[in-house]
Formats: structure tokens, sequence, C-alpha cells
């Protein structure tokens, strides 16, 4: 080999060295918000984005404007709280002023408060509930009563394989056009209903389980509802209110159901009225305003046995909301998705 045949190669062993060196020092490199905000922007679970967080090292910007970019972004509460416990541990043993780490500790407890809460009142006696997310599955059956959604295979199939909405936000394609169509979830479940593209669908709210774990002998609970704080809602636009629960197949427990465009759901537009004719068993309850975002809700009169839930539902029926936000459990879509479950006692 002549010495002039042996100056390309020469020139490409450098370059694939140089290319090792700057992927190496790219790995190297603290992560920071605009990785995170790519994360999310190409649907990796929230699961996923917490784990490499917690896995790695980073440099993040908590301050207040930095996390209403991560939320308008579609960062998520709980990969925020993962960012500001990471800038916590990995603040340098040099960094003395005190300042920064006491910030992150607040913005960590305000992060935390911005979930809302509701309390049960049992005669003297309070204490918080925990509150779940509703899971949400689609059907060809049309929401005619909540009796007919829960006799569904498909649906309760769907819940009891613990499909959620992080999961099912990967499997969707944001702006793609295709939509419901496409969604392929761990269990394939709903693979049998979505056969071909559909005008409109059925999206099924249900809880897993079939029953909660909070039992109740008091017929006439009082409930304290707090959504105040919530980032990127307006309090103004929400009351709690309570519905009874259809328990589906000893597996889950219907909430509510309301028919879409088939990609509803991966369209980050704010264009989806799903409360508009939203099917649901809601309970006549008086529901009294403490100031805003607070409430005290009770029902009317003794409630029968079986399973409830206390809900957050727009006080304008034709209040839009993100398919994206449902899908996450993020801004709007998380006042709609919570949920506090109990069960009346026979």
């Amino acid at each position: 080999m002549t010495y002039r045949n042996s100056i390309p190669r020469l020139l490409a062993i450098m370059g694939i060295a140089l290319c090792v060196s700057s992927a190496a020092q790219e790995a190297q490199r603290p992560l920071n918000n605009t990785d995170i905000i790519n994360m999310v922007k190409s649907k990796l679970p929230e699961s996923v984005v917490v784990q490499t967080i917690q896995s790695n090292s980073g440099k993040y910007d908590t301050s207040t404007s930095a996390l209403i970019t991560l939320h308008k972004a579609g960062v998520t509460e709980n990969e925020m709280n993962a960012m500001i416990s990471a800038s916590g541990k990995g603040a340098p043993a040099s960094a003395t002023p005190a300042t920064p780490n006491v910030s992150q500790s607040t913005l960590a407890a305000a992060s935390k408060s911005r979930m809302p809460k509701a309390y049960l009142t049992q005669g003297s006696n309070t204490q918080e509930l925990r509150m779940e997310k509703t899971q949400l599955a689609e059907t060809k059956t049309k929401p005619s009563s909540m009796k007919s959604l829960a006799g569904d295979s498909v649906v309760t199939q769907a819940m009891q394989s613990g499909v959620n909405q992080a999961a099912m936000s990967t499997a969707v394609h944001m702006n793609s056009g295709i939509g419901g169509q496409s969604v392929e979830q761990a269990g394939s479940i709903f693979s049998s209903v979505l056969t071909h593209r559909q005008p409109k669908t059925t999206y099924v709210w249900g809880v897993p389980g079939p029953a909660s774990s909070n039992v109740l002998q008091n017929a006439s609970p009082s409930f304290t509802v707090d959504f105040s704080n919530v980032l990127g809602v307006k309090p103004d636009d929400y009351a709690p209110a309570i519905v009874k629960l259809t328990p589906a197949q000893n597996t889950c427990r219907i909430v509510g159901a309301t028919q879409g465009k088939a990609d509803a759901r991966s369209s980050p537009a704010a264009d989806w009225q799903i409360y508009s004719s939203f099917l649901e068993e809601r309970v006549t309850a008086q529901a009294q305003k403490l100031a805003t975002g607070k409430y005290k809700i009770t029902p009317t009169s003794e409630l029968a046995s079986g399973e409830y839930g206390v809900v957050l539902r727009p006080i304008s029926k034709t209040k839009s909301y993100s398919g994206g936000d449902v899908a996450r459990g993020q801004g709007d879509g998380l006042m709609f998705d919570a949920i506090w479950t109990f069960q009346i006692g026979d």
C-alpha cells in the first residue's frame, strides 16, 4: 500500500476516533431541561423518564419560570419532582450557599402540593384520601348505559391489564394522523377493537380493582376537596362531584364514558369536549365553595351501599381538553382523570 493510498484510511480512522471521543463526552455530560423535554416529546413513558433522571447525573433549572416551561412542554409532575430531587442530590460539595438548597426543597414541597387533594370527614375525624387516576379504554360499544359498558369484555380486560396513561401516551403517535388505530399497548388488548379506522369510538374511564379499600359505615360522608394550586389549571373552571361507580366483571369499576373521534386522545390540540355528552351516574350532592379551588361536598341524602368516587368536573360542559393531556394525566387531563374512591358498606 503506497503512502498516498494510506492517507484516506488514516483520515477515516481519525474521524471515527473523534466521533467516539465526542460520543463519550456526550454520554458523560449531565442531563439538562432540554434533554428531558426531548424525551417527553419522543413519547417515552413517564416511568422511563423518571428512571433516567434518577440514574444519571443532571444539571437542571428548577426555577419557577423553568417549571412552567417544562409543564407547557408536557413534562409531568412526577418527572419534575424527579428533576427537583436530582438537583438537590447533585449539588456539588463546594457549593456552600444555602439559599439554592432551601429554594429547591421549597419548590419540591410546592410541587407536591399542586396535586389535587381530598379529605374525608366522619364525625370529629378527618383523613386524607389517596388520589387515584382513572384508566382510559376504548371500545365499539356505544355509551348507552353503564351496565352495557360493564359487560364489555374489551373494557374489563383493558382495566385488568393495568394499562395506564403513560403507556398509552407512548403507544399513541401524537400528530401522526393515525391516532387510536395504531395503538399497540402491552397486552394488545385493543387490537381486536381497532382493526380498521372508525370515525368515532367510545372512550371509557374506569378504576382497576373490584372494590375500594376505603370502606365507610357512614352513609352521609362529607368531603373537602382542594385543587387550588394545580399547575396549568384554572380552579374556577371546576367543581367536585360524587359519582356512583359500576362494578364490571369483578375486575374494575366504570366511572363514565363518552364518544369521540378515533384519534381524540392522540391530539395535542385542546378541542375535545369530553363532558358535553358524558355518561355517568352522578349523585345529588351539595357543594359549598370555601375559596377558589376549595370545596366541601356532601350528598343530600344517605347513600345506598355500593362503590362511589369523588371526582372533579368542569363547570361548563363545553370545556375543551387536549387528548394528549388526558392520556398523560396532566393539567386539565389530570383534573378529569383524578378520583377518590370509597365504598358504602352494607
